[in-house]
Protein backbone atom coordinates (compact mmCIF):
# COMPACT_ATOMS: atom_id res chain seq x y z
CA UNK A 1 0.00 0.00 0.00
CA UNK A 2 2.72 2.01 0.48
CA UNK A 3 3.68 4.58 -2.83
CA UNK A 4 6.80 4.21 -4.04
CA UNK A 5 9.47 7.13 -3.48
CA UNK A 6 9.51 7.83 -7.46
CA UNK A 7 5.44 8.35 -7.28
CA UNK A 8 5.32 10.84 -4.67
CA UNK A 9 3.46 13.28 -6.74
CA UNK A 10 0.24 10.62 -7.34
CA UNK A 11 -0.45 10.96 -3.53
CA UNK A 12 1.13 15.19 -3.20
CA UNK A 13 -1.55 16.14 -5.99
CA UNK A 14 -4.75 14.73 -4.63
CA UNK A 15 -3.88 16.48 -1.35
CA UNK A 16 -2.88 19.32 -2.79
CA UNK A 17 -5.76 20.00 -5.00
CA UNK A 18 -8.38 19.25 -2.00
CA UNK A 19 -6.21 21.76 -0.25
CA UNK A 20 -6.32 24.52 -2.90
CA UNK A 21 -10.22 24.09 -3.24
CA UNK A 22 -10.70 23.97 0.35
CA UNK A 23 -8.99 27.37 0.91
CA UNK A 24 -11.09 29.33 -1.98
CA UNK A 25 -13.80 31.07 -1.09
CA UNK A 26 -17.03 29.27 -0.81
CA UNK A 27 -19.44 30.06 -3.93
CA UNK A 28 -22.86 31.47 -3.64
CA UNK A 29 -25.53 28.93 -3.21
CA UNK A 30 -23.42 26.80 -0.98
CA UNK A 31 -22.47 25.95 2.49
CA UNK A 32 -19.04 26.87 3.74
CA UNK A 33 -19.60 22.78 4.94
CA UNK A 34 -20.84 21.87 1.24
CA UNK A 35 -17.74 23.71 -0.39
CA UNK A 36 -14.81 21.95 2.50
CA UNK A 37 -16.68 18.36 0.96
CA UNK A 38 -16.61 19.26 -2.43
CA UNK A 39 -12.93 19.95 -2.27
CA UNK A 40 -12.73 16.37 -0.25
CA UNK A 41 -14.46 14.74 -3.52
CA UNK A 42 -12.36 16.46 -5.84
CA UNK A 43 -9.07 15.19 -4.04
CA UNK A 44 -10.82 11.93 -4.39
CA UNK A 45 -11.75 12.06 -7.87
CA UNK A 46 -7.72 13.12 -8.35
CA UNK A 47 -6.63 9.98 -6.34
CA UNK A 48 -9.00 7.58 -8.61
CA UNK A 49 -7.20 8.99 -11.65
CA UNK A 50 -3.82 8.60 -10.35
CA UNK A 51 -4.13 5.59 -8.17
CA UNK A 52 -1.67 5.87 -5.84
CA UNK A 53 -2.62 2.96 -3.64
CA UNK A 54 -5.81 1.15 -4.91
CA UNK A 55 -8.72 2.78 -5.27
CA UNK A 56 -10.78 1.09 -3.27
CA UNK A 57 -8.55 2.28 -0.67
CA UNK A 58 -8.61 5.37 -2.10
CA UNK A 59 -12.70 5.73 -1.75
CA UNK A 60 -12.89 3.99 1.50
CA UNK A 61 -10.56 6.93 3.08
CA UNK A 62 -12.43 9.60 1.28
CA UNK A 63 -15.21 8.38 3.02
CA UNK A 64 -13.66 7.97 6.77
CA UNK A 65 -12.23 12.03 6.32
CA UNK A 66 -15.44 12.86 5.31
CA UNK A 67 -17.23 11.02 8.32
CA UNK A 68 -14.75 12.10 10.64
CA UNK A 69 -14.79 15.59 9.92
CA UNK A 70 -18.52 15.42 10.02
CA UNK A 71 -18.54 17.08 6.33
CA UNK A 72 -22.51 14.94 5.82
CA UNK A 73 -24.86 14.73 8.85
CA UNK A 74 -25.21 17.02 11.83
CA UNK A 75 -24.20 14.43 14.24
CA UNK A 76 -21.34 11.78 14.67
CA UNK A 77 -24.52 9.29 14.34
CA UNK A 78 -26.03 10.70 10.84
CA UNK A 79 -22.58 10.97 9.40
CA UNK A 80 -21.73 7.67 10.22
CA UNK A 81 -25.15 6.56 8.79
CA UNK A 82 -24.15 8.54 5.42
CA UNK A 83 -20.68 7.28 5.73
CA UNK A 84 -22.08 3.43 5.68
CA UNK A 85 -25.03 4.19 3.31
CA UNK A 86 -23.07 2.64 0.20
CA UNK A 87 -22.65 -0.74 2.11
CA UNK A 88 -26.53 -0.91 2.25
CA UNK A 89 -27.09 0.22 -1.11
CA UNK A 90 -29.32 -3.09 -3.44
CA UNK A 91 -27.22 -1.94 -6.59
CA UNK A 92 -24.02 -2.63 -4.51
CA UNK A 93 -24.87 -5.66 -3.68
CA UNK A 94 -26.31 -6.57 -6.88
CA UNK A 95 -22.85 -6.17 -8.35
CA UNK A 96 -21.33 -7.95 -5.79
CA UNK A 97 -23.41 -11.02 -6.60
CA UNK A 98 -23.33 -10.62 -10.60
CA UNK A 99 -19.18 -11.61 -10.06
CA UNK A 100 -20.29 -14.66 -8.37
CA UNK A 101 -22.51 -15.71 -11.00
CA UNK A 102 -19.21 -14.60 -13.34
CA UNK A 103 -16.99 -17.05 -11.11
CA UNK A 104 -19.69 -19.92 -11.28
CA UNK A 105 -19.34 -19.63 -15.21
CA UNK A 106 -15.94 -20.26 -14.95
CA UNK A 107 -15.50 -22.72 -12.44
CA UNK A 108 -18.06 -24.69 -13.88
CA UNK A 109 -16.73 -24.31 -17.08
CA UNK A 110 -19.49 -23.43 -18.88
CA UNK A 111 -17.90 -20.20 -20.60
CA UNK A 112 -15.35 -22.27 -22.53
CA UNK A 113 -17.71 -25.01 -23.30
CA UNK A 114 -20.08 -22.02 -24.78
CA UNK A 115 -17.07 -20.05 -26.73
CA UNK A 116 -15.66 -23.37 -27.77
CA UNK A 117 -19.27 -24.68 -29.28
CA UNK A 118 -19.90 -21.09 -31.42
CA UNK A 119 -16.13 -21.69 -32.82
CA UNK A 120 -16.62 -25.03 -33.77
CA UNK A 121 -19.40 -24.40 -35.97
CA UNK A 122 -18.99 -20.97 -37.33
CA UNK A 123 -15.24 -20.80 -37.61
CA UNK A 124 -14.89 -22.14 -40.95
CA UNK A 125 -14.73 -18.68 -42.50
CA UNK A 126 -12.52 -15.51 -40.71
CA UNK A 127 -15.82 -13.50 -40.80
CA UNK A 128 -17.79 -16.61 -39.84
CA UNK A 129 -14.70 -16.59 -36.43
CA UNK A 130 -15.55 -12.90 -36.08
CA UNK A 131 -19.08 -13.52 -34.91
CA UNK A 132 -18.66 -16.44 -33.42
CA UNK A 133 -16.50 -14.76 -30.65
CA UNK A 134 -19.39 -11.78 -30.47
CA UNK A 135 -21.75 -13.79 -30.15
CA UNK A 136 -19.65 -16.16 -27.12
CA UNK A 137 -19.42 -12.65 -25.86
CA UNK A 138 -23.14 -11.91 -26.30
CA UNK A 139 -24.12 -15.08 -24.80
CA UNK A 140 -21.87 -14.66 -21.27
CA UNK A 141 -22.52 -11.11 -20.90
CA UNK A 142 -25.87 -11.07 -19.15
CA UNK A 143 -24.34 -12.90 -16.15
CA UNK A 144 -20.93 -11.40 -15.94
CA UNK A 145 -20.38 -8.16 -15.28
CA UNK A 146 -16.86 -7.62 -15.32
CA UNK A 147 -15.91 -6.96 -18.68
CA UNK A 148 -12.28 -8.15 -18.11
CA UNK A 149 -13.34 -11.60 -16.72
CA UNK A 150 -15.69 -12.02 -19.63
CA UNK A 151 -14.03 -11.15 -22.83
CA UNK A 152 -9.83 -11.17 -21.28
CA UNK A 153 -10.05 -13.66 -18.53
CA UNK A 154 -12.66 -16.24 -21.08
CA UNK A 155 -13.06 -15.37 -24.34
CA UNK A 156 -9.26 -14.21 -24.97
CA UNK A 157 -7.47 -17.22 -23.65
CA UNK A 158 -9.32 -19.56 -26.20
CA UNK A 159 -9.00 -17.59 -29.23
CA UNK A 160 -5.20 -16.45 -28.21
CA UNK A 161 -4.54 -20.00 -29.73
CA UNK A 162 -6.14 -19.37 -33.40
CA UNK A 163 -3.37 -17.57 -34.59
CA UNK A 164 -0.42 -19.83 -34.36
CA UNK A 165 -2.28 -22.48 -36.25
CA UNK A 166 -1.96 -20.12 -39.52
CA UNK A 167 1.57 -19.26 -38.56
CA UNK A 168 0.06 -15.62 -37.20
CA UNK A 169 2.19 -14.11 -34.95
CA UNK A 170 3.03 -10.40 -33.35
CA UNK A 171 4.85 -8.48 -36.30
CA UNK A 172 4.48 -9.49 -39.93
CA UNK A 173 2.23 -12.22 -39.77
CA UNK A 174 -0.16 -10.44 -37.48
CA UNK A 175 -2.72 -9.40 -40.08
CA UNK A 176 -3.40 -13.31 -41.16
CA UNK A 177 -5.91 -13.46 -38.50
CA UNK A 178 -4.43 -12.38 -35.03
CA UNK A 179 -4.96 -9.00 -35.77
CA UNK A 180 -8.74 -9.51 -36.52
CA UNK A 181 -9.25 -11.67 -34.42
CA UNK A 182 -8.18 -9.35 -31.58
CA UNK A 183 -10.04 -6.73 -32.34
CA UNK A 184 -13.01 -8.36 -33.14
CA UNK A 185 -13.09 -9.75 -30.00
CA UNK A 186 -12.12 -6.31 -28.01
CA UNK A 187 -14.72 -4.25 -30.40
CA UNK A 188 -17.47 -6.85 -29.40
CA UNK A 189 -17.27 -6.87 -25.81
CA UNK A 190 -17.77 -2.71 -25.65
CA UNK A 191 -21.17 -3.56 -27.27
CA UNK A 192 -22.37 -6.53 -24.92
CA UNK A 193 -21.47 -4.19 -21.84
CA UNK A 194 -24.02 -1.69 -23.04
CA UNK A 195 -26.56 -4.50 -23.92
CA UNK A 196 -27.09 -5.51 -20.85
CA UNK A 197 -27.41 -3.99 -17.14
CA UNK A 198 -25.39 -6.93 -15.94
CA UNK A 199 -22.70 -6.83 -18.74
CA UNK A 200 -20.27 -4.04 -17.16
CA UNK A 201 -19.93 -3.40 -13.17
CA UNK A 202 -20.18 0.61 -13.90
CA UNK A 203 -23.62 0.52 -15.53
CA UNK A 204 -24.87 -0.87 -12.35
CA UNK A 205 -23.13 1.88 -10.45
CA UNK A 206 -24.56 4.11 -13.11
CA UNK A 207 -28.48 3.33 -12.41
CA UNK A 208 -27.61 3.89 -8.47
CA UNK A 209 -26.40 7.53 -9.56
CA UNK A 210 -29.59 8.16 -11.65
CA UNK A 211 -31.62 6.67 -8.77
CA UNK A 212 -29.94 9.23 -6.55
CA UNK A 213 -29.59 12.08 -8.73
CA UNK A 214 -32.77 12.48 -10.67
CA UNK A 215 -35.23 9.45 -8.71
CA UNK A 216 -35.50 7.45 -11.66
CA UNK A 217 -35.58 3.42 -11.12
CA UNK A 218 -34.31 1.60 -14.16
CA UNK A 219 -35.51 -2.08 -14.47
CA UNK A 220 -33.42 -5.12 -15.95
CA UNK A 221 -35.83 -5.37 -19.17
CA UNK A 222 -36.18 -1.54 -19.36
CA UNK A 223 -32.68 -1.50 -19.64
CA UNK A 224 -32.54 -4.06 -22.32
CA UNK A 225 -35.34 -2.55 -23.88
CA UNK A 226 -33.91 0.72 -24.50
CA UNK A 227 -30.19 -0.98 -25.29
CA UNK A 228 -31.64 -3.79 -28.25
CA UNK A 229 -31.66 -1.28 -31.45
CA UNK A 230 -28.39 0.07 -30.62
CA UNK A 231 -27.03 -3.02 -29.60
CA UNK A 232 -28.26 -5.32 -32.22
CA UNK A 233 -26.91 -3.18 -35.50
CA UNK A 234 -23.58 -2.51 -33.79
CA UNK A 235 -23.35 -6.28 -33.04
CA UNK A 236 -23.73 -6.98 -36.19
CA UNK A 237 -21.47 -4.99 -37.62
CA UNK A 238 -18.47 -5.41 -35.68
CA UNK A 239 -16.75 -8.62 -37.19
CA UNK A 240 -18.07 -7.04 -40.66
CA UNK A 241 -16.61 -3.49 -39.93
CA UNK A 242 -13.18 -5.08 -38.58
CA UNK A 243 -13.23 -7.25 -41.74
CA UNK A 244 -13.09 -4.29 -44.36
CA UNK A 245 -11.53 -1.50 -41.58
CA UNK A 246 -8.85 -4.17 -40.16
CA UNK A 247 -8.81 -6.87 -43.12
CA UNK A 248 -7.72 -10.62 -42.33
CA UNK A 249 -5.54 -12.06 -45.10
CA UNK A 250 -6.85 -15.81 -44.69
CA UNK A 251 -10.16 -15.80 -45.30
CA UNK A 252 -11.22 -19.29 -44.85
CA UNK A 253 -9.80 -22.52 -43.62
CA UNK A 254 -10.77 -26.13 -41.77
CA UNK A 255 -8.14 -25.78 -39.05
CA UNK A 256 -10.22 -23.70 -36.92
CA UNK A 257 -13.41 -26.15 -36.27
CA UNK A 258 -11.06 -28.65 -36.31
CA UNK A 259 -8.96 -27.55 -33.31
CA UNK A 260 -12.41 -26.26 -31.64
CA UNK A 261 -13.81 -29.89 -31.99
CA UNK A 262 -10.34 -31.51 -30.31
CA UNK A 263 -10.24 -28.99 -27.13
CA UNK A 264 -14.30 -30.07 -26.76
CA UNK A 265 -13.22 -33.74 -27.04
CA UNK A 266 -10.92 -33.26 -24.29
CA UNK A 267 -13.44 -31.41 -21.69
CA UNK A 268 -16.11 -34.50 -22.47
CA UNK A 269 -19.73 -34.18 -21.91
CA UNK A 270 -20.98 -30.89 -20.15
CA UNK A 271 -21.07 -32.48 -16.54
CA UNK A 272 -23.65 -31.78 -13.90
CA UNK A 273 -22.13 -28.39 -12.48
CA UNK A 274 -22.41 -26.69 -15.99
CA UNK A 275 -25.63 -28.26 -16.42
CA UNK A 276 -27.08 -26.37 -13.42
CA UNK A 277 -25.15 -23.75 -13.66
CA UNK A 278 -26.47 -23.42 -17.41
CA UNK A 279 -30.27 -23.47 -15.36
CA UNK A 280 -29.65 -21.24 -12.80
CA UNK A 281 -28.61 -18.60 -15.44
CA UNK A 282 -31.41 -19.25 -17.47
CA UNK A 283 -33.47 -18.81 -13.75
CA UNK A 284 -31.79 -15.12 -13.22
CA UNK A 285 -32.81 -14.04 -16.86
CA UNK A 286 -36.17 -15.09 -16.67
CA UNK A 287 -36.83 -13.41 -13.16
CA UNK A 288 -35.07 -10.41 -14.15
CA UNK A 289 -36.89 -9.71 -17.42
CA UNK A 290 -40.01 -10.43 -16.80
CA UNK A 291 -40.07 -10.90 -12.21
CA UNK A 292 -39.53 -6.57 -11.98
CA UNK A 293 -43.29 -6.36 -10.72
CA UNK A 294 -43.00 -9.07 -7.74
CA UNK A 295 -38.77 -9.38 -7.05
CA UNK A 296 -36.09 -7.30 -7.13
CA UNK A 297 -32.90 -7.65 -9.50
CA UNK A 298 -30.45 -7.90 -5.98
CA UNK A 299 -32.90 -10.42 -4.70
CA UNK A 300 -32.70 -13.04 -7.37
CA UNK A 301 -28.95 -12.91 -7.32
CA UNK A 302 -28.65 -13.53 -4.05
CA UNK A 303 -30.99 -16.14 -4.70
CA UNK A 304 -28.61 -17.46 -7.62
CA UNK A 305 -25.85 -17.40 -4.93
CA UNK A 306 -27.51 -19.31 -2.46
CA UNK A 307 -28.43 -22.20 -5.01
CA UNK A 308 -25.22 -22.50 -6.65
CA UNK A 309 -23.83 -22.82 -2.91
CA UNK A 310 -26.04 -25.74 -1.94
CA UNK A 311 -25.97 -26.80 -5.63
CA UNK A 312 -22.05 -26.87 -5.15
CA UNK A 313 -21.38 -25.29 -8.64
CA UNK A 314 -19.24 -23.43 -6.18
CA UNK A 315 -18.40 -22.99 -2.73
CA UNK A 316 -18.24 -21.19 0.40
CA UNK A 317 -14.42 -21.05 0.65
CA UNK A 318 -14.72 -19.91 -3.51
CA UNK A 319 -17.15 -16.72 -2.53
CA UNK A 320 -14.53 -15.70 0.10
CA UNK A 321 -11.40 -16.18 -1.65
CA UNK A 322 -13.28 -13.65 -4.48
CA UNK A 323 -10.57 -10.92 -3.97
CA UNK A 324 -12.41 -9.12 -7.37
CA UNK A 325 -16.06 -9.17 -5.65
CA UNK A 326 -15.11 -8.10 -2.33
CA UNK A 327 -12.57 -5.27 -4.14
CA UNK A 328 -15.47 -4.25 -6.08
CA UNK A 329 -18.13 -3.89 -3.39
CA UNK A 330 -15.46 -2.03 -1.26
CA UNK A 331 -15.02 0.12 -4.28
CA UNK A 332 -18.61 1.00 -4.99
CA UNK A 333 -20.30 1.30 -1.92
CA UNK A 334 -17.65 4.33 -1.37
CA UNK A 335 -18.27 5.86 -4.39
CA UNK A 336 -21.85 5.41 -4.01
CA UNK A 337 -21.79 7.07 -0.24
CA UNK A 338 -19.33 9.93 -2.05
CA UNK A 339 -22.04 10.77 -4.66
CA UNK A 340 -25.00 10.43 -2.60
CA UNK A 341 -22.98 12.69 -0.46
CA UNK A 342 -22.61 15.59 -3.64
CA UNK A 343 -26.95 15.04 -3.46
CA UNK A 344 -27.53 15.45 0.49
CA UNK A 345 -25.55 18.64 0.28
CA UNK A 346 -26.75 20.49 -2.54
CA UNK A 347 -23.87 20.48 -4.51
CA UNK A 348 -25.39 18.73 -7.44
CA UNK A 349 -28.03 20.89 -7.79
CA UNK A 350 -25.85 24.12 -7.56
CA UNK A 351 -23.16 22.53 -10.50
CA UNK A 352 -26.52 21.89 -12.48
CA UNK A 353 -28.24 25.42 -11.74
CA UNK A 354 -24.88 26.63 -12.73
CA UNK A 355 -23.95 25.50 -16.21
CA UNK A 356 -27.78 24.11 -17.58
CA UNK A 357 -28.16 28.39 -17.24
CA UNK A 358 -25.09 28.81 -20.10
CA UNK A 359 -27.47 26.14 -22.38
CA UNK A 360 -30.28 28.18 -22.57
CA UNK A 361 -31.63 29.16 -25.72
CA UNK A 362 -30.06 25.98 -27.65
CA UNK A 363 -32.41 23.30 -28.61
CA UNK A 364 -33.35 20.08 -26.39
CA UNK A 365 -31.93 17.75 -28.64
CA UNK A 366 -28.92 19.23 -29.49
CA UNK A 367 -28.03 19.99 -26.10
CA UNK A 368 -28.60 16.41 -25.26
CA UNK A 369 -26.83 14.91 -28.19
CA UNK A 370 -23.52 17.58 -26.77
CA UNK A 371 -23.55 16.38 -23.18
CA UNK A 372 -23.65 12.49 -24.29
CA UNK A 373 -20.85 13.41 -27.03
CA UNK A 374 -18.73 14.95 -24.28
CA UNK A 375 -19.73 12.35 -21.92
CA UNK A 376 -18.64 9.78 -24.34
CA UNK A 377 -14.93 11.60 -25.28
CA UNK A 378 -13.72 13.07 -22.12
CA UNK A 379 -12.86 9.14 -21.67
CA UNK A 380 -9.74 9.80 -22.96
CA UNK A 381 -9.01 11.17 -20.12
CA UNK A 382 -9.74 8.10 -17.82
CA UNK A 383 -8.32 5.25 -17.40
CA UNK A 384 -11.03 3.34 -15.47
CA UNK A 385 -14.88 3.27 -16.74
CA UNK A 386 -15.27 3.03 -13.21
CA UNK A 387 -13.57 6.54 -12.22
CA UNK A 388 -15.07 8.36 -15.14
CA UNK A 389 -18.21 6.80 -13.84
CA UNK A 390 -18.03 8.79 -10.41
CA UNK A 391 -16.63 11.89 -11.81
CA UNK A 392 -18.74 12.77 -14.74
CA UNK A 393 -21.95 10.71 -14.97
CA UNK A 394 -23.43 12.81 -11.64
CA UNK A 395 -22.34 15.84 -12.97
CA UNK A 396 -23.74 15.79 -16.78
CA UNK A 397 -26.81 14.11 -15.88
CA UNK A 398 -27.33 16.49 -13.34
CA UNK A 399 -26.72 19.64 -15.98
CA UNK A 400 -29.31 18.11 -18.51
CA UNK A 401 -31.72 17.28 -15.54
CA UNK A 402 -31.53 21.24 -15.30
CA UNK A 403 -32.08 21.93 -18.68
CA UNK A 404 -36.35 22.67 -19.23
CA UNK A 405 -38.16 20.31 -21.76
CA UNK A 406 -35.28 17.53 -21.79
CA UNK A 407 -36.48 13.67 -21.72
CA UNK A 408 -34.58 12.57 -18.45
CA UNK A 409 -34.79 8.90 -18.66
CA UNK A 410 -33.81 8.68 -22.28
CA UNK A 411 -30.98 11.09 -21.48
CA UNK A 412 -30.02 8.72 -18.65
CA UNK A 413 -30.06 5.78 -20.72
CA UNK A 414 -28.26 7.46 -23.26
CA UNK A 415 -25.33 8.23 -20.50
CA UNK A 416 -25.48 4.86 -19.37
CA UNK A 417 -25.57 3.45 -22.42
CA UNK A 418 -22.16 4.75 -23.92
CA UNK A 419 -20.06 3.40 -21.12
CA UNK A 420 -19.81 0.13 -22.76
CA UNK A 421 -19.00 1.63 -25.82
CA UNK A 422 -16.74 4.31 -24.98
CA UNK A 423 -14.03 1.39 -23.74
CA UNK A 424 -13.04 0.65 -27.20
CA UNK A 425 -11.44 4.53 -27.45
CA UNK A 426 -8.30 3.66 -25.84
CA UNK A 427 -5.43 0.96 -24.93
CA UNK A 428 -6.16 2.15 -21.38
CA UNK A 429 -10.07 2.68 -21.62
CA UNK A 430 -11.68 -0.18 -20.16
CA UNK A 431 -10.30 -3.55 -18.31
CA UNK A 432 -9.84 -5.82 -21.83
CA UNK A 433 -8.25 -3.34 -23.75
CA UNK A 434 -4.44 -3.86 -22.14
CA UNK A 435 -5.19 -7.32 -22.47
CA UNK A 436 -5.56 -7.42 -26.12
CA UNK A 437 -2.87 -4.70 -26.12
CA UNK A 438 -0.65 -6.52 -24.58
CA UNK A 439 -1.20 -9.14 -27.32
CA UNK A 440 0.70 -8.05 -29.58
CA UNK A 441 -1.29 -8.70 -32.55
CA UNK A 442 -2.56 -4.82 -33.04
CA UNK A 443 0.41 -2.24 -33.05
CA UNK A 444 0.08 1.08 -31.17
CA UNK A 445 -1.27 3.13 -34.29
CA UNK A 446 -3.72 1.01 -34.91
CA UNK A 447 -4.72 0.33 -31.71
CA UNK A 448 -5.61 4.16 -31.45
CA UNK A 449 -6.42 4.51 -35.66
CA UNK A 450 -9.23 1.66 -35.37
CA UNK A 451 -10.25 2.75 -31.52
CA UNK A 452 -10.79 6.31 -32.92
CA UNK A 453 -13.06 5.00 -35.81
CA UNK A 454 -15.01 2.28 -33.55
CA UNK A 455 -15.29 5.27 -31.05
CA UNK A 456 -16.79 7.51 -33.65
CA UNK A 457 -18.98 4.66 -35.37
CA UNK A 458 -20.45 3.47 -31.83
CA UNK A 459 -21.27 7.41 -30.90
CA UNK A 460 -22.86 8.15 -34.06
CA UNK A 461 -25.06 5.20 -33.71
CA UNK A 462 -26.01 6.02 -29.77
CA UNK A 463 -26.84 9.35 -30.96
CA UNK A 464 -28.29 8.61 -34.62
CA UNK A 465 -30.64 5.34 -33.62
CA UNK A 466 -30.52 5.38 -30.11
CA UNK A 467 -31.88 8.71 -29.57
CA UNK A 468 -34.51 9.48 -31.44
CA UNK A 469 -35.76 5.37 -30.25
CA UNK A 470 -35.52 6.36 -26.60
CA UNK A 471 -37.18 10.00 -27.23
CA UNK A 472 -40.22 7.80 -29.04
CA UNK A 473 -41.10 5.46 -26.56
CA UNK A 474 -39.92 6.11 -23.07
Amino acid sequence: MAVPRAQWWRAALPLAVWAMVALLPTPDGLEPNAWRYFALFLGVLVGLVLEPIPTPAIGLLGVTLATTLGHVGTTPAESLRWGLSGFSNATVWLIFGAFMLSMGYERSGLGRRVALVLVKHLGRRSLGLGYAVALADLVLAPAMPSNTARSGGTIYPIIRNIPALFDSAPGPTARRIGSYLMWTAFAATGVTSMLFLTALAPNLLAIAFVRETVGLEIAWGQWLLGALPVGLVLLGLVPLLTYVLNPPEIRSSDKVPAWAARELKEMGRAGPKERIMGALVLLALGLWIFGGDFISATTVVLIIISLMIVLRVIEWDDILGNKTAWNMLVWFATLVALAGGLNELGIIAWIAETFSSKLTGLPVTVIMASLVAFFFLVHYMFASLTAHTAAVFPVILAVGHAVPGLPVLPFALLLCYSLGLMGVITPYATGPAPVYYASGFVSRAEFWRLGLMFGLIYLAALLAIGMPYLTRIM
